[in-house]
């Protein structure tokens, strides 16, 4: 049986991102356009509009749409702003859709295949490294988001933030994570707020580590 992934594409919208509270019309296009099925290994294609989160590269994955929706709305993206996706590519084809100059860091060792083809085709900039929480010599950003949860944001990330800079991420040290928006004021003073409650799964290198025990 033949997938209808434009089908599939507008259920997600009408079913999982308006519905959850994401009205920016802007992101909702963004999301009918990008095909995320061809960001998803080819197992994990069935499920590549459905609530979960879905694996692109071994031991990383794409955000459940509606969280990314939900984080992407809080961040405010706007046409012309210069924006970073660390380990994050189906953000930064819909941020590139919107209009969003994007550059996507990605993994170590992700740089041939059909992840990296969509996102030259979307005119998405591709680095990666070895070190996804290492700053940026291209920085400052306008907006930072980051595609899987952390148990603690690195400080390098918000040290990239420009002027109004946001920064959209996972917090999790347990069962259920916490979106959190960190913006850098006309202070040059980093504030932060919860957005919403998300369980994606652990960047690799991220996920609290084993309390030692005799």
């Amino acid at each position: 049986m033949t997938l209808d992934f434009a089908a599939a594409r507008e259920n997600m919208v009408e079913n999982q991102v308006r519905t959850n509270d994401v009205t920016d019309h802007g992101i909702q296009d963004a999301m009918r356009e990008v095909r995320r099925e061809r960001l998803c290994t080819p197992s994990k294609l069935p499920l590549a509009y459905a609530e979960a989160a879905v694996d692109y590269a071994p031991g990383y994955a794409l955000m459940q749409p509606r969280d990314i929706a939900k984080l992407l709305q809080g961040l405010l993206p706007r046409p012309g702003e210069r924006a970073l996706a660390i380990a994050a590519p189906y953000a930064a084809a819909v941020l590139a859709a919107i209009g969003v100059k994007t550059t996507a860091r990605l993994p170590e060792g992700l740089d041939a295949g059909e992840v990296p083809a969509v996102l030259a085709e979307a005119a998405v900039t591709i680095t990666t490294t070895d070190d996804l929480a290492s700053a940026d010599a291209d920085a400052p950003y306008d907006l930072i988001v980051v595609e899987g949860a952390v148990e603690h944001t690195p400080d390098a990330w918000k040290a990239m933030l420009g002027a109004g800079g946001r920064l959209g991420v996972i917090e999790r040290s347990g069962p259920v994570g916490r979106a959190r928006l960190y913006v850098r004021g006309p202070d040059g003073l980093i504030s932060t707020r919860t957005l919403f409650d998300a369980t994606p799964p652990y960047l690799p290198g991220f996920a609290p580590q084993p309390a030692f025990q005799f």
